[in-house]
């Protein structure tokens, strides 16, 4: 199935790139808009991809410089302060994934959505890895009856490519954000100070020291668990593989605590690891997300709402799309 050029602003950068790479694999036919600031950069990657269009956006028009070209959907993958990219989704009539702005940055997108609902459906897309921590911990939570706490810790190996947007967004974000929202004893609270540093251990089981952290999982795996205590803590430190004297990569540490379906009490331990660093996992939730948005998947295209990413993400699809980028899975005793 092909449909309209899917416009990729920032497909050429890391992330960016994972994600358009993983839509190129999956669907070969599908026309693809690489919007850069680096022309030369994403003309190259168009040339490697094949049925692929660099074209340069500029956030100040208010159809971002690209005239009628037809657009099927829109990704965005750097904080856009403006909401140019999503005023102009809406506009067109199609969805819009942002995988960049903060817990605490939501509110400008959240008031575009609102004042026009019927348009688009709009992705508020940074959950960890676009999807990954949430779609894991909530097939690990399948095994509970009851869920009192979950815990996730998140490393980045200091030695991963990280890319200077994500660099400005991380940094953007530890500069302005003070606290980070957790919830504790069934309400959403927010910790500061001392309260915000902790130790994780990692998939090798070496103590890390990590520091909470606020994404949207937070928010969603609160809601959709309905759980008491949830907090989510990050490291960028080395990661587990690297110091067995392999390649860099992420892990995302899944524990959770409460009954079985006896009534006995229960806790697991996953680690989610990734073996080529986190862009290669944060490219396949934000390709997974737009091709669910657009009905590539050959299912009905996403109606106009505003989801998180785990919500359009099929479960299946994605383990069997993880494994193909050699992701794994442990599980330990807790």
């Amino acid at each position: 199935m092909s449909i309209d050029s899917i416009l990729l602003i920032g497909g050429s950068g890391f992330a960016g790139g994972w994600a358009t790479k993983q839509i190129r694999d999956a669907y070969p036919d599908q026309h693809l808009l690489i919007g850069a600031r680096d022309m030369e950069r994403a003309q190259t990657m168009a040339d490697v991809l094949g049925r692929a269009e660099a074209v340069a956006i500029d956030l100040s028009e208010e159809d971002l410089g690209l005239g009628d070209l037809p657009i099927s959907a829109v990704a965005v993958f750097f904080a856009d302060p403006s909401v140019a990219a999503l005023r102009f989704a809406q506009s067109r009539c199609v969805p819009y994934l942002n995988i960049a702005p903060a817990l605490f940055e939501l509110g400008p997108e959240m008031a575009a959505y609102m004042h026009r609902p019927d348009t688009s459906a709009v992705v508020l897309g940074t959950e960890w890895m676009v999807g990954a921590t949430t779609i894991f911990a909530l097939r690990f939570a399948e095994a509970f009856d009851l869920i009192e706490e979950v815990r996730i810790g998140a490393i980045l190996d200091e030695k991963d490519d990280f890319g200077p947007s994500a660099m400005t967004d991380y940094n953007r974000q530890t500069d302005v954000m003070t606290a980070a929202l957790a919830r504790k004893e069934g309400a959403f609270f927010w910790r500061m100070g001392d309260d915000r540093e902790t130790v994780i251990h990692a998939a090798d089981g070496t103590a890390t020291n990590a520091v909470a952290a606020s994404y949207n999982d937070v928010l969603a795996l609160s809601t959709a668990l309905h759980v008491q205590n949830l907090q989510f803590d990050l490291a960028i430190d080395v990661s587990s593989s690297r110091r067995r004297g392999e390649r860099p990569s992420t892990e995302i540490l899944i524990e959770i605590a409460g009954t079985d379906r006896a009534g006995a009490a229960m806790r697991t331990r996953h680690a989610v690891i990734s073996p080529g660093g986190q862009m290669p996992l944060t490219g396949l939730g934000a390709a997974l997300v737009l091709e669910r948005l657009t009905g590539l998947d050959g299912n009905p295209a996403t109606p106009s709402g505003l989801y998180f990413p785990y919500q359009l993400l099929n479960p299946e699809t994605f383990f069997a799309r993880f494994e193909q980028i050699g992701g794994i899975v442990q599980e330990f005793p807790a």
